[in-house]
């Protein structure tokens, strides 16, 4: 796993035997940096696959778009069927340099397929639904323990918030894994 910094969101690349997967991406005009950053790692797009977003905010779907027309195949959770284009309104209102996702140019699969689908690409993992932050986030947990979680809100906070009732499930569902490290979208790991 190699973690790309380059914007106000962590990038995570995770490499499979058979291609890897890039874990959410920054905002729409970052991707000179996203490149530099790529340069720095070691990491050509050719390397990566497939991207999948965490949730389908701007901070963390925004290059996806300028990834697809390079070749590289978006991984869209049926849960987030919805939600791909939530964000489109804001990159137009700040005039953002924005490629809008291609959801029909997309592998769409259930979180009850991810294991099998990341199976096939040498990566031993599944995606879980973890809606607590907004209804279209997921969550991808390897069985080697590392967790991205994108913006789920961390367990150590959890008593901080009144009706934890989603935030609890959540966590509930992510430690029945055991995963033992655990990369946020914003902030160390």
């Amino acid at each position: 796993m190699i973690r790309l910094r380059y914007g106000n969101t962590n990038t995570f690349f995770i490499e499979g035997s058979h291609g890897g997967i890039l874990f959410d991406t920054d905002y729409a005009g970052t991707l000179h940096d996203f490149y530099k950053a790529m340069k720095k790692a070691e990491i050509q797009v050719r390397d990566i696959r497939f991207v999948l977003a965490s949730h389908y905010h701007p901070d963390h779907m925004g290059l996806i778009g300028d990834l697809q027309r390079q070749g590289v195949r978006l991984i869209l959770m049926d849960i987030q069927k919805d939600y791909v284009h939530e964000s489109d309104h804001i990159f137009e209102r700040e005039k953002s340099p924005f490629t809008p996702v291609d959801e029909d140019d997309a592998t769409v699969i259930t979180c009850w397929e991810s294991r099998d689908f990341l199976h096939e690409m040498g990566i031993e993992g599944e995606v879980l639904h973890t809606p607590s932050h907004s209804e279209d986030s997921v969550s991808l947990i390897l069985d080697s323990g590392e967790c991205f979680l994108g913006d789920i809100t961390p367990f150590e906070l959890i008593e901080g918030y009144e009706d934890n009732s989603a935030l609890k499930s959540d966590w509930e569902l992510i430690n029945s894994y055991r995963p033992r490290k655990f990369f946020y979208a914003h902030g160390p790991e």
